[in-house]
This record gives C-alpha cells, structure tokens and sequence, in this order.
C-alpha cells in the first residue's frame, strides 16, 4: 500500500493535468483558414516582396481577407495565377516581368582602373571609386544581384552579372540590391533593351567602355514606333510603343542596343 498510494496519485495528476491541457488546447486554438492555406499552397515561396509584402505568408493572409490583389506574384506567374483562380473562382492574369542589366562593361569592352582588394561585395566595392570599372556606371560584378535571387536566373560571367529571361521572374530584388541601379524590370514581350547606363558625354563615353552609348541618335531616329529618345546622352526605350522590329540594333553603331 505504501508504494500503491504514491504510485495511483502520480497518475491521478497526470489525468488531470492531461484533461485540462486538453480543454485548454481546444480553447485557445488557433483556428486555421483553409482559404488562406490553400492560397499560400498556390505561392511559390520565393519571399521576395514583389507583392508589397514582406513574405508569401502575409500575400496569403490579405488575399484571404480581401485586403491585396492576387495578380501580384510575379515569381509564380501564369501558374500561381491559374492556382489562384480556381480557388478564388475568379479569373487572373500576371502579365510576364523580367529583369533586364543595362551593362555589358566585360573587361575586353571596358578595361579595369585598378586592382581591387577588399570585399567581394558590389555594395563594399562600390563605396571605394565606384569600382574599379573605366565606366563609372559598370556592373561591378560580385554578384550582390545573384545573391538574393530565388530564382537562380542571374550569373556572373567575364566579370557580368547576366540575367537568364527564361528562369528570371521578376521579382525585382536584384534591382533594389545593385548599387549601381543598373537592373531594371519589365514586360517579358520581345523588345529593345539598352546594354548601357553610361550617361557621359560620347567622346568620353568612348574612351570608358567599348560598347558604351553615345547619345549619337541615331536608335532614335531610326525607329518607326518613335519608342527610342536620347535622354541626357543616353538612349532610353518606351516599353509601351517598343514593337521589337530590331532596326534599332541593326543601326546602333556601338553594338548596345539587343532585342529580347
């Protein structure tokens, strides 16, 4: 009896205990929104703010609540939207975004200042001469950009962060981490990009880099669609009348201007 008593009082408070985190655990659940998981199940899980918000978790939950349009993952594109869709039982579109750099500074088109030494990051590299670079706008090519993309599309190649279209979703993180604001993005339709951000004057544009843009017109006075205007000795393209005919790269004798 000695060792009975002890023993059935043990396990009258584990009864006890077990009843009320029971009762407890029913109480104060949180009770889940089968809407708001099956929308997050639709999301691609990349986290990366296109959205306007700070992860696929909080999208989901102002989707749920109709606080946020669902048309703004562009990682997931035409397969979250699909998603989205039929469990929302409304029809959405999420038009193809790509990220486009407006550089091609390799080091044969535009050669080194100096030799670096430091930290292999652009936003370090950056903070000493702008980098080592001849062009003041050259990508500096440690791959800030690759870094936070979820999607693996960016690589560093001759010293180049290259973005591959096919892969890329959008997203725009690499064009918030670049500290040379070469990254820009836009509709993934065909069209004209500038591989270029050098705004210098053209005889010196020349002198920096290679392929560099120097503001000579002659894109903008080619083109059909009016879509190219030299501002501030650089051409830059309308992605709203650009039709991607391809003249403008076949006139531009600084071989800058490509078609995607």
């Amino acid at each position: 009896m000695e060792i009975l008593i002890p023993v059935l009082l043990v396990a009258v408070i584990a009864l006890v205990l077990g009843i009320a985190l029971s009762v407890l655990s029913t109480v104060f659940a949180v009770k889940t929104d089968e809407k708001e998981a099956k929308i997050r199940e639709a999301l691609p899980g990349a986290n990366c703010g296109a959205c306007g918000y700070s992860g696929c978790d909080g999208y989901a939950a102002a989707i749920a609540k109709g606080e946020a349009e669902p048309d703004k993952c562009a990682p997931g594109g035409e397969s979250a939207a699909s998603a989205l869709s039929e469990i929302l039982g409304i029809e959405i579109s999420v038009d193809k975004k790509v990220a486009f750099i407006g550089c091609n500074g390799k080091e044969e088109n535009c050669p080194s200042r100096f030799d670096y030494s430091g930290l292999n990051s652009c936003a370090g590299a950056a903070m000493l001469f702008g980098g080592a670079g001849a062009c003041p706008s050259r990508c500096i090519g440690f791959g800030d950009c690759a870094a936070v993309c979820s999607q693996n599309a960016i690589s560093v190649i001759d010293g180049i962060a290259v973005i591959n279209p096919c892969l890329c979703g959008g997203c725009g993180a690499c064009a918030k981490v670049c500290p040379k604001h070469l990254i820009s993005v836009g509709e993934g339709k065909k069209k004209a990009n500038v591989t270029c951000s050098n705004r210098s004057k053209g005889a010196i544009a020349k002198k920096e880099c290679a392929v560099s843009c120097i503001g000579c017109k002659i894109c903008e006075k080619n083109c059909p669609e009016n879509a190219i205007n030299v501002e501030n000795n650089l051409a830059v393209v309308d992605d709203s009348l650009c039709t991607g005919c391809g003249i403008c790269a076949e006139k531009c004798p600084r071989h800058c201007i490509t078609i995607l």
